[in-house]
């Protein structure tokens, strides 16, 4: 069965992924009567592309015929108790008198010229039961066979840069022209967007161009089409197995694409991307697509660009090693995991030093200067139960950010203190341990009261290494960025030993204190000192909350502040009462007394709760940069520092500016000190404007999807993220951690 849609010149319909604008025909067919069955799957011709001023669509032209395979089955006979099965030379009741079957359809289809026009029809067709002969229109079957894609006899796969590699050593620079992708899924990649053409010793590869809901564990369906020099045309039904993030060596990456030098066309060199083993099934030969010729020619991947200059997307192919490159086994896969979970335990080990920790080494110094008056024993419980804290943190806070991409949300590392409701609650916990420690109260619940010591701090090491991956999420170390991409990159059992990885890592220079004995041995002595140490190690936690209000009116404005803050008010209140009960002598009438400021305690507490919901509705400040170029956070951008968009980038490196690209958030630490101690410098600013180097600065404060995107697509998921982009050359991603000299090195011209 089909339906056939004979459209009038200039008109056009669409096909299952419209493209940037239009719907999909709809076609369900059902079968009564003598055989019975209903289907509604199309097969679904090649489309043609029509580009219309900065919009792709994927449609059908003149005469089309949109088949559905409609399965038909006889009825089962009635059982006992049932009515009868038919007599000799009848048909069961209600089924016809001749033993017919009438199939009935019902379709919906838009068609547009300058117009849209949303149409409908419902067709009915009685045909007999018999022996099968071809009917009239068995032409029209066979022309829409002639232009329906057959299976890749190619593995494809798909970068998490949204590189997409197709292998097979037949296909080069004098077997295929020209090469597109139209995705199955809408809104995956820009349709729009060039695709720029690369060649390889292995293959092929596209440059696509992903969109923020593009999930790069998820595979890509959809029809590549390969045209030959002499403009014959094959189109190949793909599902693109997704690839681990790329395995670049930290902490930068030199990508090697070199720049084209004809139309349609790039070479990179370098070692290719892994590629899915194995071939799609169907085992059909390419086959070839003619159809009717369009108005509008197929857009050139790389003619949007000056001759002899390879696109953008081509400098920064590498990143996403999409080239296609020979299989590899199991060992590699398994090696390749082995790679990741060293370096997200190099990556955990070295965020011990990061400026993102300093507020947690406030509670692991008093820590270690208790484990010098504890027991053997007792070291390694509390240090085993700390590694433990921060191992569920990571696995958990990891297992949360693969379950949103799983869902279509746009979320990375850290993506959690992008609410200013989470920030107002971390500067309330952090706020109260400050407290704590400058002996408010002493945090002892009922329950730990009529229990041992040691068990009390053993849950407090729990909670202080949960603390610690909140309070460490918004950055990235070195080798953790890699690691981080690889984890949410690939299948979730994977990702969950990268998180406990970085966790070990976090963990392991306290849990080395307390099992090495020598280390311990060197710890100092216990004493009055520690008294004054614990209430000195309030002030760090005291100034952390001060950056976290910052961060606060950065995100939501002034009202996010006095929110903030006055849940603060509301918690050194309950703080102080429930002190008071902790310092009251014995007496009569004392667990009445309690009780009621147990009461007046918790009155202060709940005060504190109800301020959420009104941080929750709190929305970025108005008035700020737009969204798709920055967050409210760059509201004085410095000078020679622009607001960050893809469009921009683009822009001005076909202008032949050199640009670096500084991706930063509020809540990042890392980030800020990155600023002030080498992007900001007098010796930095000089470089960047002797070189004219312009700065495109984008702000991940707020939940920003092109941000996001962005950083996906070069094997990102968290900041800082620094890409210096030269006029000529190669794109060069920089470390987390930065100097003067690294960046001035970087940007400065190599022929200076």
């Amino acid at each position: 069965m089909a339906l056939r849609l004979r459209l009038k010149p200039g008109w056009h319909t669409y096909w299952l992924n419209p493209g940037d604008a239009g719907d999909p025909a709809t076609l369900r067919i059902t079968a009564t009567g003598a055989l019975r069955g209903e289907a509604q799957t199309i097969v679904w011709p090649t489309p043609q592309r029509i580009r219309d001023a900065s919009l792709m669509s994927y449609a059908y032209t003149g005469d089309v015929v949109l088949p559905v395979v409609l399965p038909m089955v006889r009825p089962v006979e009635p059982s006992a108790g049932r009515p009868p099965a038919a007599q000799p030379g009848q048909t069961p009741d209600g089924l016809g008198a001749q033993g017919l079957t009438t199939l009935s359809a019902h379709a919906n289809w838009l068609v547009c010229a300058q117009s849209c026009i949303p149409e409908e029809g419902t067709f009915t067709l009685t045909l007999p039961v018999g022996a099968p002969r071809p009917s009239a229109q068995v032409g029209l079957f066979t022309q829409a066979e002639q232009h329906t894609p057959v299976p890749s006899p190619y593995p494809v796969s798909i970068s998490p840069t949204g590189v997409l590699g197709v292998q097979g050593r037949e296909l080069n620079r004098q077997s295929v022209a020209q090469a597109w992708f139209m995705p199955q899924e809408r809104g995956r990649i820009g349709e729009a967007a060039p695709q720029a053409l690369l060649f390889g010793p292995e293959g092929l590869a596209l440059r696509l161009d992903p969109t923020a809901d593009f999930t790069p564990a998820k595979p890509l369906s959809g029809i590549l089409v390969l045209k030959a020099p002499d403009g014959t045309e094959r189109a190949l039904s793909v599902r693109a197995t997704p690839l681990p993030p790329p395995m670049a060596s930290e902490p930068s990456i030199a990508p090697s694409a070199r720049p084209a030098t004809e139309p349609n066309t790039g070479t990179t060199s370098g070692t290719a991307a892994e590629a899915a083993a194995g071939t799609a099934t169907g085992g059909t030969t390419a086959g070839t697509a003619t159809g009717t010729a369009m108005g509008a020619t197929s857009p050139d991947p790389a003619g949007d660009y000056p001759a002899g200059e390879q696109p953008m997307a081509g400098h920064l192919a590498a990143l996403g090693n999409g080239v296609p490159g020979p299989p590899h086994g199991g060992g590699e896969s398994a090696s390749g995991l082995f790679r990741l979970v060293v370096l997200g335990f190099l990556g955990g080990l070295v965020l011990n030093l990061m400026p993102c920790v300093f507020p947690i080494l406030a509670m692991k110094a008093l820590a270690v200067a208790r484990m010098g008056q504890s027991e053997r024993l007792h070291q390694k419980q509390s240090a085993i139960s700390y590694a433990a804290g921060v191992i569920l943190g990571f696995t958990a806070l990891g297992a949360l950010v693969m379950a949103l991409r799983l869902g279509g949300a746009a979320t990375g590392w850290g993506f959690q203190f992008q609410s200013t409701m989470f920030v107002g609650m971390i500067t309330w916990l952090i706020f109260a341990m400050a407290l704590n420690l400058l002996g408010v109260f002493v945090f002892l619940p009922p329950a730990f009261a009529l229990s041992s010591s040691p068990r009390h701090g053993l849950v407090h090491d729990l909670l202080t290494g949960l603390l610690a991956v909140a309070v460490a999420s918004p950055c990235t170390a070195p080798f953790m960025g890699v690691a981080i991409a690889g984890a949410l990159a690939g299948p979730p059992a994977t990702g969950l030993v990268i998180f406990a990885a970085l966790g070990i890592g976090l963990a392991a220079p306290y849990v080395l204190l307390a099992f090495c004995p020598a280390l311990a041995k060197s710890l100092p002595r216990p004493g009055a000192w520690m008294d004054y140490l614990r209430q000195f190690l309030a002030f760090p936690l005291l100034g952390t909350c001060v950056w976290l209000l910052w961060v606060a009116a950065v995100e939501g404005g002034v009202t996010t502040v006095l929110l903030v803050s006055s849940g603060m008010v509301f918690l050194a209140f309950a703080a102080w009462v429930y002190g008071i009960t902790q310092r009251r002598p014995l007496h009569a009438g004392h667990d009445r007394d309690c009780t009621a400021l147990y009461g007046v305690a918790l009155l202060g507490l709940l005060a504190a709760m109800a301020l959420l919901p009104a941080l929750l509705e709190q929305a970025p400040q108005a008035g700020a940069n737009p969204p798709s170029a920055s967050g409210p956070g760059l509201s004085a951008l410095p000078s020679g520092t622009e607001a960050f968009s893809e469009e921009r980038l683009r822009a001005l490196h076909n202008a032949g500016k050199p640009v670096f690209v500084d991706m930063t958030a509020a809540w990042c630490i890392t980030c800020l000190v990155n600023e002030r101690m080498a992007l900001n410098t007098q010796a930095t600013q000089a470089a960047m404007a002797r070189y004219g180097v312009i700065t495109l600065r984008g702000d991940w404060t707020q939940r920003n999807p092109a941000i996001t995107a962005f950083l996906r697509k070069h094997g990102r998921d968290g900041v800082p993220f620094y890409l210096f982009v030269p006029a000529h050359g190669a794109a060069v991603v920089l470390p987390q951690i930065l100097t003067p000299g690294l960046v001035i090195g970087t940007i400065t011209p190599h022929d200076k």
